[in-house]
């Protein structure tokens, strides 16, 4: 009991997997993309709305970081280990 209290307690979880999309809206219109996080390899999963640019910003942020969390209540990417290149 005190383990499935303490999972229900986790609200920053690790970033174990990204799947983005772009979906198309109508012919010669704007699509949008989503950004499906899978957290704790597969505990929970979250999906992300952001415009194009920000998809960009994040998929660079994946790609540069070693590990990525994601805080749930606050629903802010917190990249790890990004190395600081000149």
């Amino acid at each position: 009991m005190a383990e499935q209290n303490t999972e229900q307690t986790i609200r920053v979880r690790q970033v174990t997997d990204v799947q983005v999309s772009w979906t198309e809206h109508g012919r010669g219109e704007y699509g949008s993309f989503t950004v499906q996080l899978i957290l704790d390899n597969g505990v929970e999963e979250y999906v992300l709305q952001p415009t194009a640019e920000d998809t960009k910003v994040q998929i660079e942020l994946f790609k540069a970081s070693k590990v990525v969390y994601f805080d749930l209540d606050r629903k802010v990417l917190i990249p790890n280990d990004i190395p600081l290149g000149r």
